[in-house]
């Protein structure tokens, strides 16, 4: 979280948020027709059933008995299409509701609470990412001058002896290796104090960029625990074996 850039996958959670409840409701409209069609292939079967048991030959117990079966047909549809009306009016409803209340969709596009986290953490990464931008140009600065010193102390030190090179060549060689060096320490000094500088601002980077996520995870765990407890009431909704209508048919 802390490096260039990182926070954006935590900002990016209240954009998958939102996401999710649409994916739950769709779950949960899903569901639903499924409820509904098997009630009313329940009702169709049974009303079918009933007339043809009522027009045809068969009488006595095993009429009734037979009759009886529709009869328990129609309770279950009607629970089954309860079930439904429980995850329409209820469920359904009840994230719908939730996520117009937390999440709110501006003109030019997205939310406004992504857009509040995004601005939250860029201006708390803006001055530490700042002095990291300096901190890495002083850093290339001393190496490169770091390898020229290098470089210009090897070509002197293959020059000594030759007869081929001049006195005045070996004293210019002698000079670029000098400034060299006054260059690769000026570089070191600025790199250091580059270093230094970003140290002292890294408590209070690290402080703000924590109170921004702080917010951020109260947001997610108000998404986390309200979903939660929709699954249970889903589950409470859809759990048959548990409703006391169900056990008297």
């Amino acid at each position: 979280m802390f490096l260039v850039g990182n926070y954006k996958r935590t900002v990016k959670r209240i954009d998958d948020g939102h996401r999710l409840c649409n994916d739950l409701m769709n779950c949960i409209q899903e569901r639903a027709k499924i409820e509904k069609a098997y009630s009313q292939q329940l009702t169709e079967w049974s009303k079918r059933w009933r007339q043809l048991v009522d027009k045809g030959p068969q009488y006595g117990t095993v009429e009734r008995a037979w009759m009886g079966v529709m009869t328990e047909a129609e309770k279950v549809s009607e629970l089954h299409q309860e079930v439904k009306n429980n995850l329409t009016n209820e469920d359904f409803e009840k994230v719908k509701n939730w996520q117009k209340d937390l999440y709110h969709k501006q003109m030019m596009g997205g939310f406004k609470e992504t857009k509040e986290t995004d601005e939250g953490f860029k201006k708390a990464q803006k001055p530490w990412a700042k002095k990291l931008k300096e901190l890495e140009a002083a850093k290339k600065s001393y190496h490169m001058a770091c390898k020229e010193e290098k470089l210009a102390s090897t070509r002197e030190a293959n020059t000594k002896g030759e007869a081929s090179v001049t006195a005045d060549q070996q004293k210019k060689l002698h000079e670029k290796v000098d400034k060299c060096k006054q260059d690769s320490q000026k570089a070191k000094e600025k790199y250091e104090k580059a270093l230094d500088e970003l140290s002292k601002c890294t408590p209070q980077y690290m402080e703000n960029m924590e109170q921004v996520f702080d917010q951020c995870q109260q947001f997610e765990e108000k998404r986390l625990s309200f979903l939660r407890e929709v699954l249970l009431d889903v589950k409470r909704h859809l759990n048959l074996t548990e409703d006391q209508s169900v056990q008297r048919t």
